[in-house]
Order: structure tokens, then C-alpha cells, then sequence
């Protein structure tokens, strides 16, 4: 995604040109890039020409968005991820909340940066 978000926002950039690039496997990334594709997050074109490419601005998307997306839960801990259910001892559990506690830290965390945080963060290295 931060890849995208460098590229001019028209251009449909091929997914072998992406994997180079990022030195990921081209058959990991296809699946990575269908999900985003799916949930809205990515325009995608096949055959000649096509590729895929940022939706909307950078400042659209946040981290913790796209890490839900592709990753699933950020939750440490399972119990916290699936709910009550996930474990007998939620209710007596006298370390649950400090679970709760840090889920819900790491996700202000994510969702507070955004691709264009990224971008900034990158300018100001260089």
C-alpha cells in the first residue's frame, strides 16, 4: 500500500512490478492484493496495461485498517480477539482487562497512522 501511494495516483502499477519491488513472492502479494481489491480499499484492471492502484488519497487509509484487513484481529491474546465465548474464564480472568487495555491501545496506535503519516515519515529521512 505504501507503494502504491508513492505512484501517480492514474497509473495502474502491475503486481509483478509491486512484488519486485517490495521483494515480496508474487503469488503472496495476489492474494494480498484481492482482499484489498474486494473490501474497496484498491482499483484493479487485468491483462495488458492493467494493475492496481490506490483508491482514494493516502490520507484515506489508515494503518490499522489495512493490517485488520489483511492480518485479521490485532488482538495479542485470543481470548480478547473472539469475544466472551473464547474462554471459560473471562468473567473470574483477573488479567483480562489489561488485555483489553493494551488491544485497544494498539489499535488507536494503527488507526491514528494513516499512508500519508507513512510518506511524511519518508520525506523527512530522506
Amino acid at each position: 500500500m505504501v507503494y502504491l501511494a508513492q505512484q501517480p495516483a492514474q497509473e495502474h502499477i502491475p503486481l509483478k512490478e509491486i512484488a519486485e519491488s517490495e521483494h515480496i513472492s508474487q503469488k503472496y502479494l495476489e492474494s494480498i492484493m484481492t482482499v484489498l481489491s474486494k473490501a474497496g480499499f484498491l482499483d484493479a484492471v487485468h491483462g495488458k496495461g492493467g494493475g492496481y492502484r490506490l483508491n482514494r488519497p493516502a490520507e484515506g487509509y489508515t494503518i490499522g485498517s489495512i493490517l485488520k484487513l489483511t492480518e485479521g484481529s490485532l488482538a495479542v491474546v485470543s481470548c480478547t480477539s473472539q469475544g466472551p465465548a473464547a474462554c471459560s474464564r473471562t468473567q473470574c480472568c483477573q488479567t483480562k482487562p489489561m488485555w483489553d487495555r493494551l488491544d485497544k491501545m494498539i489499535d488507536d496506535f494503527f488507526e491514528g497512522i494513516t499512508l500519508a503519516d507513512l510518506l511524511k515519515d519518508q520525506v523527512t529521512k530522506s
